[in-house]
């Protein structure tokens, strides 16, 4: 006889049959029968967070350091649409996350009872797939299924809704591998037809580049493997967007840097001259492509995607292979093994002229800038803290702004899953609770925030949640007391009005810290970084870093809005170059 369970025991049964160790949420009214059952399962840890958002980005940070899909639980109404930025931030960077809610009892759905929310019609468009529990029998399946959905293909938030009496009810628990429902596969990883044409235009290329994105760290350890064996098996050039950093060792000779609108000079010329480019996991987004219609022009394009709606979404392509990353390049890899084993060497005179044109676009060094011994200035801070940080196994998140292209361009990701920043949506406040969710994955390891002082105000109250569980995260301020990227576009975009960037009541960091109960330190001048970084690093406990630095920095290279991403300004000589109004409307 099958034994009936409540709601909230399916709930943790379906946990710890997927192998769940920590959740990240909030309780309250909607929820608290799932909360009553969290006592008996002591194998779930449960990390009590500060706010819904807060939980969603701690789940994403646990998601993308460790491989495993986070796990958020939340109440109904505001606790659902506090979540809502973070699902949609996972939506956007293809992040594993299961968000299970709860909902007013079914018979109240509808009246506007207290705490109700049309959850699933609101999240609806950030998420891959939701559900409303209408019958208890049905939970453990819907909920074996959104492990599913959250993890194949393409990965992605995905959102349960149990109303309250669902959880109080008993019903029957289906075991995951019981589930009746057809088990998502993706058979498409690359037809041999496609493998023998992509090896032809290979052969055929003299000025070929990589084009990586985060579809080859989420397709795994093996993906990222593979694609090293295959930049060394060509002696290709290799670039990388924001979300690929770490697939690719930063500081491997054939890696030309970040590409995209503050991607590195030599890296954004490749692009857009290459004749042939292959687009390995990367969506060919506006901060990309630049102007679309003068986007690497003269190029044959190949793209390697396991979901088939980004290929020909923005860009269109010559050869279209969908499939999961791994397998593909597991295919190419063994088919130029045995049809050009030696192709590097045999190929190198092909490409020689292709690498000095390389090397050319190299000595601008566009990554440059002008150092001070009197103020810190935000690159040299990364930069310090990559060389007194790069012997351990670091795992790096950040805010978003201008902090966060600095750390993108000056701090070297050398492994994959040690960079947890947010891409497509362009979340502040992202990078102290994902740091927090980073930390609880890999307790043993080091964790820092590079932030902005705007961006880490936002989240903030997290560093409560980083007390008590006793995380030792290390959250690095770059303080220019602007909201850094927002005062530059003002400065280059709209004729120096720098409307409400200014932030003038800002708290003291340390002071603040010490509040928290963690440890507050600041630096103010460059000659006491490495020191300050130093006692930072001797800290077990969490750190605020207040590291005061260049209020007027801006962040170059710089792609202007409206231009091709071959038209870069390189430093403040091309700040006067003139930006049209719709390059204005672009940004």
């Amino acid at each position: 006889m099958t034994k009936l369970m409540t709601g909230a025991e399916i709930v943790f049964q379906v946990l710890e049959d997927h192998g769940v160790r920590h959740i990240f949420g909030y309780p309250g009214g909607a929820v608290l029968p799932i909360y009553d059952e969290l006592k008996n399962h002591k194998s779930i840890e449960h990390i009590l967070v500060r706010h819904e958002q807060g939980a969603g980005h701690a789940a994403e940070g646990y998601a993308r350091s460790s491989g495993k899909p986070g796990v958020l639980l939340v109440t109904s109404g505001p606790g659902a649409t506090n979540a809502v930025t973070a699902l949609t931030d996972a939506y956007m960077d293809s992040v594993p996350l299961v968000c299970i809610t709860g909902q007013v009892p079914t018979h109240l759905i509808g009246t506007d009872a207290f705490q109700e929310c049309d959850t699933t019609g609101i999240t609806r468009p950030c998420t891959k797939h939701n559900w409303l529990v209408k019958d208890v029998n049905k939970l453990s399946t819907i909920m074996h299924k959104a492990f599913e959905v959250a993890t194949s293909g393409r990965p992605g938030p995905v959102l349960v809704d149990i109303p309250k009496d669902i959880q109080f009810a008993k019903g029957k628990y289906i075991e995951p591998k019981k589930t009746k429902y057809k088990r998502l596969e993706q058979k498409q990883n690359g037809k041999d037809q496609d493998i023998n044409s992509m090896i032809e235009l290979i052969k055929k290329s003299s000025r070929p580049i990589f084009y990586t994105g985060g579809g080859v760290i989420n397709s795994g350890p093996k993906a990222t493997n593979l694609l090293r064996e295959l930049v060394s098996l060509t002696g290709f050039p290799i670039t990388s967007t924001l979300q690929g950093l770490g697939a690719y060792p930063g500081n491997d000779q054939q890696f030309l840097g970040m590409l995209g609108m503050h991607g590195t000079y030599e890296a954004n010329n490749a692009m857009h001259d290459c004749d042939l480019m292959i687009n390995i996991g990367a969506r060919f987004d506006d901060r990309i492509t630049g102007k679309i219609d003068e986007f690497s022009p003269n190029s044959k394009k190949i793209h390697i995607d396991i979901d088939p709606s980004s290929i020909n979404k923005n860009v269109s392509v010559d050869l279209a292979i969908v499939g999961d990353v791994k397998y593909v390049l597991e295919k190419l890899v063994l088919a130029i093994k045995k049809q050009e084993p030696d192709f590097a060497n045999s190929n190198k005179q092909n490409i020689s002229t292709w690498w000095s044109q390389i090397e050319t676009w190299r000595k601008k060094n566009s990554l440059g800038f002008k150092n001070s011994n009197e103020v810190i200035k935000p690159q040299f801070a990364v930069q310090r803290l990559y060389e007194l940080t790069k012997a351990q196994d670091v795992f790096i998140t950040t805010e978003v702004g201008q902090h966060q292209m600095w750390a993108a361009q000056h701090y070297k990701f050398n492994r994959p899953n040690r960079w947890m920043t947010s891409g497509g949506l362009g979340t502040m406040g992202y990078g102290l609770p994902s740091a927090i969710g980073v930390q609880v994955a890999n307790p043993d390891k080091l964790v820092i925030d590079i932030a902005g002082e705007a961006s880490v105000l936002m989240t903030m109250q997290e560093m409560s949640t980083a007390v008590q569980y006793n995380l030792p995260i290390k959250i690095f301020i770059l303080n220019n007391q602007w909201m850094g990227m927002v005062r530059q576009w003002q400065e280059l975009l709209h004729e120096k009005n720098y409307s409400e960037s200014y932030t003038a009541a800002l708290p003291d960091f340390v002071k603040l810290a010490e509040a928290y109960g963690c440890v507050g330190i600041r630096a103010n001048k460059p000659q006491e970084l490495d020191e300050k970084i130093a006692e930072m690093l001797s800290v077990n406990k969490p750190v605020i870093f207040d590291c005061v630095v260049d209020k007027a920095e801006n962040c170059y290279p710089m792609i202007p809005s409206g231009k091709a991403h071959n038209q870069m300004l390189l430093g403040e000589q091309d700040e006067e170059e003139k930006i049209s109004d719709e390059g204005k409307v672009l940004v």
